[in-house]
């Protein structure tokens, strides 16, 4: 199984990406709307169909990204039936199974965090992701959206402890950096349910925290509701000028075949050394520029600043360095030529 852990440092949320490595079917568990583009960078990246988006529970600290992804893949929106959001495609409840080929979780009930709270378990009970219900050395806050202490309790105790010791547990959060836990570790050193704990100390424990409202609420749980569909129903701006695609490392790429057929309309600056450039076709492209990577900081004036610019080199490594090099001058139209010459078409 391909398994990726994701993170969103605004929230501190983590997202789960599982796909198989024979049908390469994948999932997201816990996607945050603000990192669509990294995620289906990845799965793009690593040559992934993205078929399914499943959440935890209603988050209250950021819109998931589960309705975007489903416009831009066709994937199917799952969480549980007792959240009752919209656009939902799989409604789960305790005990049933879900997944993609070759990946199936069971779906087990956890509420106390929130009334709509579930854990999913992998088939061979090697991983779960346990949402906000435990968290490492914590769990979540049980004082709004139907939260219940003692119903916590139940769910951590009766759910999430009974598989076996060393079942890695994954939360939705993590405050201090911490990646996973365990279900032996949670037990003996979960600072509110571990140890000699029992449902007395934790319920008391739970009802004398004071917790500020979290910021985001007002603005996540509505959009949450609709399974991350913005009020007006339409997608995120995104840049029209090219067909771009970002990529896991952040730089926009434009393919070489657009470049060829809009290269009236784009600066090409390719940043090799001056030697390097022999290929015919390419010197005879409209508005090529070349100044070396090396010189292009002192140099970043002369590019035109009337068009978009797509960068050139041998592979494309160099040329997306010279992205950032342009952003920080203030152009704010940029792309990298994807696999640079190595990539391009042949002149014929």
């Amino acid at each position: 199984m391909i398994f990726r852990q994701l993170y969103d440092a605004t929230s501190s949320t983590y997202t789960y990406l599982l796909g198989d490595e024979t049908s390469r079917e994948a999932m997201l568990i816990d996607p945050v709307f603000e990192q669509v583009q990294r995620d289906l960078a990845l799965i793009r990246e690593l040559k992934l169909n993205l078929k399914l988006v499943v959440d935890t529970h209603a988050h209250a600290d950021h819109i998931t990204a589960a309705w975007v992804l489903k416009q831009k893949t066709g994937c199917q929106i799952g969480s549980a039936e007792a959240v009752e959001a919209e656009n939902v495609d799989l409604p789960l409840n305790d005990g049933q199974t879900f997944g993609v080929a070759n990946i199936a979780l069971e779906a087990r009930s956890t509420p106390g965090h929130t009334s709509g709270c579930m854990t999913y378990v992998l088939a061979d009970q090697s991983k779960a992701f346990t949402g906000d219900a435990l968290l490492i050395r914590g769990c979540g806050r049980s004082d709004f959206q139907q939260g219940d202490p003692a119903r916590l309790y139940q769910s951590i105790n009766g759910q999430i402890f009974t598989l076996p010791d060393n079942c890695t547990l994954y939360p939705a959060h993590d405050y201090n950096g911490r990646t996973c836990t365990s279900v032996a570790e949670e037990k003996e050193f979960n600072a509110r349910v571990g140890g000699d704990s029992n449902e007395n100390d934790f319920v008391r424990y739970m009802n004398a925290m004071q917790l500020p409202h979290p910021k985001k609420i007002d603005e996540a749980l509505p959009n949450n509701m609709r399974s991350g569909k913005p009020k007006d129903g339409k997608l995120p701006d995104e840049p029209d000028w090219a067909d771009l695609r970002i990529t896991l490392a952040g730089f926009a790429e434009v393919e070489p075949e657009w470049v060829i057929q809009n290269q009236p309309s784009v600066t090409i600056l390719d940043v090799r050394e001056k030697e390097e450039v022999t290929e015919a076709e390419l010197q005879k492209l409209d508005n090529l520029m070349v100044i070396p990577l090396g010189q292009l900081s002192d140099r970043v004036s002369e590019v035109p600043t009337d068009k978009p610019v797509v960068t050139l080199c041998r592979s494309g490594k160099r040329s997306s360095l010279a992205i950032s090099i342009l952003k920080k001058a203030g152009h704010d139209k940029v792309a990298n030529i994807r696999g640079g010459v190595l990539q391009w078409p042949s002149a014929s």
